[in-house]
């Protein structure tokens, strides 16, 4: 039975570090901190790193995808990530993040406004993270726009 329990408890402690990470990750992201961005990607090009923006290409390796979020946090002058539907997955020394990204963002100030227009925009995405000496390293990022409605509302008859 303690054998049992401990993998049990090994596994939960697995799962967190790697919710953390996927929460750094944002984290990092809503601050604008490329530093820290970059040190929670898996280093070297041994294992080739990858992203996919929402309309974006493929991006592969660490300087193409570093770059990438360079640009974005360069014109972009707020951002928000409240996640939902947060699954974890892994074996072995891979972990699969799956979530819903409800993102809140702003471009550059106009005519001396604090803050340009806020959007809203739904994204669902995959972070998978491999587990290194240094802890949990994102290996991609894949994030898909959400287009269409869920139909919920059209089922519904109009009300007299």
């Amino acid at each position: 039975m303690s054998a049992a329990r401990d993998e049990h408890e090994e596994a939960a402690a697995d799962i967190a570090a790697v919710e953390q990470a996927n929460t750094d990750f944002y984290e990092a992201m809503e601050r604008g901190d490329l530093a820290a961005l970059s040190g929670l990607w898996l280093p070297g090009e041994d294992l080739t790193v990858s992203s996919v923006h929402p309309g974006w290409p493929v991006l592969r390796g660490r300087g193409e995808v570093l770059r990438s979020y360079a640009l974005i946090m360069a014109n972009t002058e707020y951002i928000q990530f409240f996640l939902t539907d947060v699954g974890v997955s892994m074996t072995g020394d891979t972990a699969l993040v799956t979530c819903t990204e409800n993102i809140l963002s702003g471009g550059p100030a106009e005519d001396g406004n604090a803050l340009g227009p806020l959007v809203g925009q739904l994204v669902v995405a995959t972070n998978v993270f491999r587990r290194t000496p240094e802890g949990w390293k994102l290996w991609s990022h894949h994030g898909s726009p959400v287009l269409a409605e869920t139909g919920e509302e059209e089922d519904e008859e109009p009300s007299p």
